[in-house]
């Protein structure tokens, strides 16, 4: 069995790994250089100048404005769409009522609120962003409208036109889209949990809330600490710049204000708008220091002794 087992391990990996690089390695090697240069974007030329667009990334504070709602999108929104969807998962899985026969049991009709649940991610991010915009809309949105008709029509907030709500809507949005996911996504792992754990424990005492923090967290840790960091990182990426492009006001988004500028839709902006691609790939380097070291902070504090069962 093991003779030519590394010839048949690197014939699998060579060809996957050297697309890895093309496609993903070198474009951030490129990234990096084009950052000490003064390069547009269009213009075959440019110069090198140093670490210039560094210092000017320093003394940048919409950079500053940005960097500090992308990491209270990292750490606000993992937290409240992990645990939600933790909370949701457990209770179509094990919070039903006691059954004939059976000491755990999920809610009736569990299936059909997973589809529920899950229905957001069926749809474009866009589109989620499209309707939510149309439903915030101070003059004739969903929102303000069922307010009016349930008597709070002096309550009519400007929802993304004020600064102070903005950043709050937004990230209303993002937990909406995503949390179906990790709904479906833990549901399978506590599906793979021994039934016996759970009616041990039940016949012993415990509660419902012990058992989800003595037997179900512990035995799902792996998923769960994958699925904190997969969130972080589209708060911190793709789910995020489109959002609050296409939801907030301002030049191509971001405003009130700045006052929902992120990382990602400020590259977007200094490349594609200002004609800064230099120093848009600046901040895209510090972007990508950013999701590193998120990664990894999670990773560190998550780190614990594996179950098995």
């Amino acid at each position: 069995m093991q003779h030519g087992k590394y010839r048949f391990i690197v014939g699998f990996l060579v060809v996957p790994l050297a697309l890895y690089a093309l496609f993903v390695v070198w474009p951030f090697i490129q990234s990096i250089y084009y950052s000490l240069t003064n390069w547009s974007g269009l213009s075959p030329e440019f110069e090198f100048i140093g670490f210039d667009n560094y210092t000017r990334m320093f003394q940048d504070e919409v950079f500053w404005k940005s960097l500090q709602h992308s990491l209270i999108f990292a750490v606000v929104l993992p937290l409240i769409s992990v645990g939600f969807a933790l909370f949701l998962a457990f209770m179509l899985n094990v919070g039903g009522r006691r059954r004939k026969g059976a000491a755990i049991a999920g809610v009736r009709g569990s299936a059909f609120y997973k589809i529920v649940y899950f229905f957001p991610q069926v749809l474009s991010i866009a589109i989620v962003a499209l309707l939510f915009q149309f439903a915030y809309n101070p003059n004739s949105g969903a929102i303000n409208s069922v307010l009016k008709a349930v008597g709070l029509g002096s309550v009519q907030p400007q929802w993304l036109g004020d600064p102070n709500l903005a950043l709050i809507c937004v990230m209303a949005v993002l937990v909406w889209s995503t949390v179906g996911f990790f709904v479906v996504l833990f549901s399978a792992g506590m599906a793979s949990i021994p039934r016996d754990f759970y009616e041990a424990a039940l016949l012993d005492g415990a509660s419902r809330f012990t058992t989800f923090f003595r037997i179900t967290l512990p035995l799902l840790w792996d998923t769960v600490q994958s699925g904190w960091i997969y969130m972080g990182i589209l708060a911190l990426g793709a789910e995020s710049f489109a959002v609050v492009q296409i939801m907030t006001v301002g030049p191509n988004g971001g405003g009130p204000d700045y006052s929902t500028i992120v990382l990602p839709l400020y590259v977007y902006q200094k490349a594609f708008r200002d004609g800064q691609a230099a120093y848009a790939t600046t901040i895209g380097v510090a972007l990508l220091l950013v999701t590193l070291a998120f990664a990894a902070v999670v990773m560190k504090l998550g780190r614990r002794e594996r179950l098995e069962f």
